[in-house]
């Protein structure tokens, strides 16, 4: 087990000039064969891994990685989490995750810096007031503390917004949850890999999967650039990635792969201290605890797996941010990324088993992946170790594509973020 963190342990180490600390996680060399290996060592592959040696006392596990822990779009996203989702089966993971976000700091010993800041999403049409509207009697049924405000409360949650009826989108009202918030990305990846590490779990970085090695209808291991594992169960977590990953055990999947892009201002001094969200002018916009204006888009409007800002996204995004927030007109951008995210038709997540023997997704969190991190990890982990679904994950199954039992947050959400 890993020693805990607390006052005293740093001030312990302080009498050293912090020379002592131990490594927040191994690097070890693969074993021949593990119970169960993980692919991708993400937010979500880490809290199944995670989830696997805490709840199910499943140790002798693995979690591979082609590049670092963290590298891919858990340290490439805006770090927003929200549960106000419309159709039911969204509200209760989403929900699951936003609870388990709210106590992960002292589960983890690690501090994920999660704030629970409020997300603000705004209506500046009639039809999108409409739609709110809705989602919130379906929210207010499930439980959840949301509520429609007016735009006098609007402006007063966040004074910098352009209350002006007489612009082109005009604030009309949001939607709030006041529980949502934001969360530090790589603190909830290093967090989640410390925690599995302290447990006996393996975390190989560097070490990318060439293919998944079938012996009839059931996996037999994985050939990686480290060499063969064997195991009886993989579970693939690789986001934009995972088609090519499972196509390599002759798996294809209803996901198509976008570059999701973001940006960030210079710091400033704070003037927004809650998150809002622009559908219709398709932009988001909180504030770090650096000073710095996060800012967000939508998707490419093409396949492609690239993971670089643009400026054309970029002119359309903060156009239509400038208008509703003026105050950002003169700001210098930082720096700006792109995330290739895995989008399925109705825009809801796919969990569970395939007709693979042993082989199980975790995949299509569009554009929404962050916020469900600890939820995601929690039922996939489940699924796994019990090899069957989830109650929470058995709506997303491969099979409601077949049956028809869409999950539609596409017009639902208007915006998946």
């Amino acid at each position: 087990m890993k020693s805990r963190y607390s006052i005293f342990s740093l001030a312990r180490n302080a009498m050293n000039y912090h020379k002592d600390w131990e490594r927040a996680w191994r690097s070890p060399t693969p074993k021949s064969e593990y119970d169960a290996v993980i692919v991708g060592a993400g937010g979500h592959g880490l809290a199944t891994a995670y989830y696997l040696a805490k709840t199910h006392k499943l140790t002798n596990i693995a979690v591979v990685e082609k590049g670092w822990l963290g590298g891919g779009n858990t340290g490439r996203n805006t770090t927003i989490i929200r549960s106000n989702y419309l159709q039911d089966p969204s509200i209760a993971i989403y929900e699951l995750a936003r609870s388990l976000y709210e106590d992960l700091s002292r589960d983890l010993n690690f501090n994920v810096m999660f704030s629970p800041r409020g997300v603000m999403m705004l209506c500046q049409t009639e039809h999108e007031f409409r739609a709110f509207k809705r989602t919130a009697h379906a929210n207010r049924l499930a439980g959840l503390d949301c509520r429609m405000i007016t735009p006098e409360e609007v402006k007063k949650i966040a004074p910098i917004i352009n209350d002006d009826p007489n612009c082109r989108y005009p604030i009309l009202g949001a939607y709030y949850q006041p529980r949502g918030g934001t969360g530090r990305h790589d603190a909830v990846a290093w967090g989640y890999a410390r925690g599995a590490d302290s447990l006996g779990v393996d975390i190989i970085q560097n070490c990318e999967v060439l293919s998944i090695r079938r012996d009839g209808g059931k996996v037999a291991g994985l050939e990686t650039s480290k060499g063969f594992i064997k195991t009886k169960k993989i579970g693939v977590v690789t986001a934009g990635n995972i088609s090519t990953v499972v196509q390599t055990a002759g798996l294809r999947l209803p996901i198509e792969s976008l570059c999701l892009q973001a940006l960030v201002s210079e710091p400033i001094k704070p003037v927004l201290d809650c998150v809002v969200m622009a559908n219709t002018v398709h932009g988001y916009l909180s504030q770090s605890d650096k000073g710095e204006l996060v800012v967000g888009g939508g998707t490419d409007p093409y396949n492609n797996y690239s993971q670089r800002g643009s400026f054309p996204a970029l002119e359309h995004t903060v156009t239509a941010l400038v208008e509703t927030f003026p105050i950002i007109s003169r700001l210098r951008m930082l720096r700006m990324w792109g995330g290739i995210v895995d989008m399925t038709g109705d825009r809801s997540p796919i969990i569970g088993k395939t007709d693979i023997d042993g082989l199980y997704v975790n995949c299509g969190w569009g554009t929404g992946g962050f916020k469900s991190i600890p939820g995601s990890g929690y039922v996939f982990a489940d699924t796994i170790f019990n090899d069957r679904p989830h109650p929470i994950a058995e709506p997303f199954g491969l099979n409601r594509f077949i049956e028809g039992r869409l999950i539609d947050e596409s017009v639902a959400a208007a915006v998946a973020h």
